[in-house]
């Protein structure tokens, strides 16, 4: 199940976005967020670790089927007042989804997966719920943003201290292991997280930049396509008025 956030947790998380917001940060996670997804209206999407529904701002009012859910009852709070009947919200966890096989279009994990105690699990789970992709949205662990996170927490207690840090080869390696070869894609934000302004914005989506394995934030794209591979099979059966044995089976004779 993971780290589930308790009401001073979701009250941080929620302070921690809006100061997010103050910057660039917010916008260009959320701009490569909808890069990445390409959806259309009436699309259903689903939030895995959906939180106090900050994620999910810059998918409404879209013509949307929004769907979030998330383990912390504290969360859940916060996101039906700041998204109201907007979006259909349950609890659950994202190693157990309450949700049928390809019950959605898109799947979403975004900043979610470094809180889940069995990523690869909710993985899988994202890939089963899904139609057509998951995203993921993810800390990079060798970003150096996130590397000072991380010895800030040795320090300091915070949410992100029960976080789990991954780089994209990391990802990559869960993903084959659990789906196989699938179609992948990824790009990363925040190259120069302590620059702010129209120009460094300018320059963060750049496809270059966004091409960074030390970006702060990584943004991946799976399309979870199965692969199966079959081969003919024959029936062997006893020979009979309406059957004529050929070679050791057997083949349906017209009856005329």
């Amino acid at each position: 199940m993971g780290h589930i956030f308790d009401s001073t947790d979701a009250q941080f998380y929620d302070a921690w976005f809006d100061r997010a917001r103050k910057g660039h940060t917010f916008n260009l996670e959320s701009d490569l967020l909808l890069r990445m997804l390409a959806a259309h209206k009436y699309d259903r999407i689903l939030d895995i670790g959906c939180g106090t529904g900050r994620s999910l701002e810059p998918l409404l009012n879209q013509g949307f089927h929004l769907t979030g859910v998330d383990p912390s009852p504290p969360m859940l709070d916060l996101a039906r007042v700041r998204l109201g009947d907007k979006v259909d919200l349950h609890r659950g966890v994202a190693e157990a989804l309450p949700f049928e096989d390809n019950a959605f279009d898109h799947v979403i994990l975004f900043t979610s997966l470094e809180f889940t105690e069995r990523p690869a699990k909710a993985i899988e789970e994202a890939c089963r719920v899904a139609r057509n992709t998951v995203i993921i949205g993810a800390f990079n662990s060798h970003a150096p943003l996130n590397i000072i996170r991380r010895i800030k927490s040795f320090f300091v207690s915070t949410p992100f201290s029960h976080a789990h840090y991954f780089s994209i080869w990391e990802l990559k390696k869960i993903l084959y292991a659990i789906i196989g070869d699938v179609p992948l894609t990824w790009r990363t934000t925040l190259q120069l997280p302590w620059f702010t302004g129209s120009i460094a914005g300018f320059i963060e989506q750049q496809p270059l930049m966004e091409r960074s394995p030390l970006g702060t934030t990584i943004v991946m794209k799976i399309k979870p396509v199965p692969k199966f591979r079959t081969r003919p099979m024959w029936l062997r059966v006893k020979q009979s008025r309406n059957y004529d044995q050929v070679s050791g089976f057997a083949r349906i004779i017209n009856k005329e």
